[in-house]
């Protein structure tokens, strides 16, 4: 198997025992990561700090750790990371997820089959507190024709999940500065400028949620800015006006409306519950 990096970013607001959980189900894929490079956003916290240090200490020749003393956001802290690691392959991982063992070997294994490919992602099931708790499911597309059909509206991966060829990801331009959607911006740079692109159609990460979650996306800023970079990418011909519609009409509802409604919505359309 190919040789692949692990790119995560922390902050100090993330709890350690997360993260212990998050790293602890990198080291042990049944493909073993070259290395896990972990980007401190800023200053963290003593627990955080720990939990590094004991994977360090474990892992010495893997663990490699990147400090920014300033928060800067999930886009610009990834895009420090990706200037250090090594190798082409790189699997993305949040501080607060788990992966499935067999994670990173399914991804290395379409990317073999599909030389063409620039990025692999794969379903993701959501669970409150334990793993053996799933709640819902997010589904997005598996085929390249069925991604490019789905992103005229929503972003067509799970961020947590991919991994890609950091040389693809450099040459869409990396991460930009946006709140909370540069991935959205990103992926679909990628697929715009013909990115060959799969996921995975079964579930290989457990995606921590509760029950504030729908209330944090909940807020204009988040949904402005989902419409501005789509808007964006109508303006050079990727989406109709039809699509823009169904986003903005979309987004205005998830903003506006009870949490009630929203959540029987989301649950009907965008996750398998």
């Amino acid at each position: 198997m190919e040789r692949y990096s692990v790119l995560m970013s922390v902050y100090i607001k993330e709890r350690p025992e997360y993260l212990d959980q998050s790293l602890e189900s990198m080291v042990k894929q049944t493909v073993m990561p070259d290395e896990i490079v972990v980007v401190e956003d800023g200053v963290l916290n003593e627990g955080l700090y720990k939990i590094i240090e004991k994977y360090k200490e474990l892992y010495p020749d893997i663990i490699k750790t990147v400090r920014s003393p300033l928060n800067q956001g999930l886009g610009q802290a990834l895009n420090q990371g990706l200037k250090v690691v090594r190798n082409e392959f790189v699997a993305r991982m949040d501080s607060d997820d788990i992966s499935v063992a067999n994670r990173c070997e399914m991804q290395l294994r379409a990317f073999r089959h599909m030389p063409e490919l620039s990025l692999v992602g794969t379903q993701i099931d959501e669970f409150i507190e334990l793993p053996t708790n799933i709640v819902s499911s997010r589904i997005v597309p598996s085929s390249y024709k069925d991604i490019i059909h789905f992103s005229r509206r929503r972003s067509p991966f799970n961020h947590p999940t991919v991994m890609f060829r950091k040389s693809a990801i450099i040459q869409a331009g990396g991460y930009k500065a946006y709140g909370r959607k540069e991935d959205l911006d990103l992926f679909i740079r990628m697929i715009h400028a013909g990115h060959k692109a799969i996921n995975l159609k079964k579930s290989y990460l457990y995606y921590r949620t509760d029950i504030n979650n729908l209330k944090r996306r909940k807020n204009w800023t988040n949904c402005k800015e989902y419409i501005q970079i789509m808007y964006g990418f109508h303006k050079k011909g990727w989406n109709s006006t039809v699509d823009m519609t169904y986003i903005i009409v979309g987004q205005l509802i998830m903003c506006f409306a009870p949490s009630w409604i929203v959540h029987k919505l989301s649950n009907q359309f965008l996750r398998r519950v």
